[in-house]
């Protein structure tokens, strides 16, 4: 029976660790570089992305369920032609990216049944009843992965609304930023308004996409019932590589 030395099992498992370690390396530089070869890609808007949006019956109800039944591309049109061709709680680093991980991973399995053109994007909609929720949670939208997950109502009245948030995590997707103060969902001066040079500056009209909200007042502002209503400001437009900003 040979009996190896401790010094040789101790080099062997050196060896594998760091194998293992440049195996994990190797794989990070991988997604990293897939990452950045895809924002490439997507901003610069030389080709259509091809979105895919999962409507999704978030409360189970039977009203969700009828008006996920009604819909059809025409619902969502207002979102292409604004666009030229939950995250864990605490907000820490290591459960933010497992949590990023198991979404782009279920957003894979999801799509494995579209049977339409390969998506540059995935939308998933999670739609509630308004009779049975008054509030829901905050959408979102990862630049990683591209993937946008929008929380909306049920309710024909709302569809332009809808659209707006839409849209808005869809630009999260290809690279903007939110332009709003979270603690209070106002939009921040001069990067979140429509018209900054506005004399007097309020009421707004209209809602930069990523301020999300008319602003009335210093303290006041109100959800844009329609694309209609929005524009990409210089800002947003300068992060998503737009040559000159919507208006």
């Amino acid at each position: 029976m040979a009996v190896r030395s401790p010094r040789k099992v101790q080099k062997q498992g050196g060896f594998f660790r760091t194998l293992r370690i440049a195996v994990l390396l190797l794989l990070l530089f991988a997604v990293a570089g897939d990452a950045w070869l895809t924002q490439l890609r997507t901003t610069d808007w030389n080709d259509a992305l091809w979105v895919s949006i999962y409507p999704i019956n978030a409360d189970g109800s039977t009203a969700t369920a009828d008006y996920i039944a009604g819909l059809d591309s025409e619902t969502f049109a207002p979102v292409a032609e604004f666009i030229p061709p939950a995250p864990p709680p605490n907000g820490q680093r290591l459960a933010v990216m497992a949590w990023s991980l198991k979404m782009r991973y279920w957003a894979w399995c999801m799509g494995r049944d579209y049977a339409g053109p390969p998506s540059d994007i995935q939308v998933f909609v999670q739609y509630f009843d308004p009779e049975r929720t008054d509030r829901v949670a905050h959408s979102l939208g990862l630049q990683k992965g591209m993937i946008g997950v929008v929380n909306a109502f049920a309710a024909r009245k709302q569809s332009g609304q809808n659209n707006v948030i839409i849209a808005h995590e869809l630009l999260h997707t290809v690279g903007a930023t939110d332009k709003y103060d979270p603690t209070n969902s106002q939009p921040l001066y001069p990067q979140g308004y429509a018209d900054p040079d506005d004399d007097p500056l309020y009421p707004q009209t209209r809602a930069e996409i990523m301020g999300g909200r008319i602003p009335l007042s210093e303290t006041e502002a109100d959800m844009p019932m329609s694309l209609n209503k929005t524009v990409v400001g210089p800002e947003t437009a300068a992060e998503i590589n737009w040559a000159q900003p919507a208006s």
